[in-house]
């Protein structure tokens, strides 16, 4: 379980990686929990759907050095990881958009439930993104 778990994180992150949205959301339950970092619980995975729309359409992001960690009986899982991004459109409330990029240190929480995630909790440094694309 714990092996399966850890596979299921892979592919996640693959899927992100290669712009697969269409993997990326089967992985998920229909009503997966996503705690945006240092933001709202989104419940659904339409308000996914919604959440990944706008963050491709602003950012061009890799998921590199990851760890993935699982427990025993694989229902819950972390990883830590590196984003690489580029800033190319401008999201509301933050600095203006120029093709800025950056390297953030990241994490994130799972829950799984019959194959699938049903939770992702993501977190990263808000203010370390922010000094990086304001320079």
């Amino acid at each position: 379980m714990k092996q399966d778990t850890i596979e299921i994180i892979n592919k996640y992150y693959q899927a992100f990686n290669t712009g697969d949205m269409d993997t990326f959301f089967e992985l998920l339950t229909e009503d997966v929990v996503h705690d945006v970092n240092q933001g709202k619980r989104e419940i659904g995975k339409d308000a996914f759907k919604q959440f990944m729309a706008c963050m491709n359409n602003n950012y061009k992001e890799q998921i590199v050095d990851i760890v993935i960690m699982a427990t025993d009986d694989g229902a819950r899982a972390a990883a830590e990881f590196m984003v690489l991004g580029e800033y190319i459109n401008h999201d509301s409330g933050l600095p203006k958009a120029r093709g800025q990029k950056y390297r953030l240190p990241a994490g994130a929480f799972f829950e799984i439930i019959d194959n699938k995630i049903n939770r992702v909790t993501n977190y990263y440094n808000l203010e370390d993104w922010i000094a990086q694309v304001s320079d």
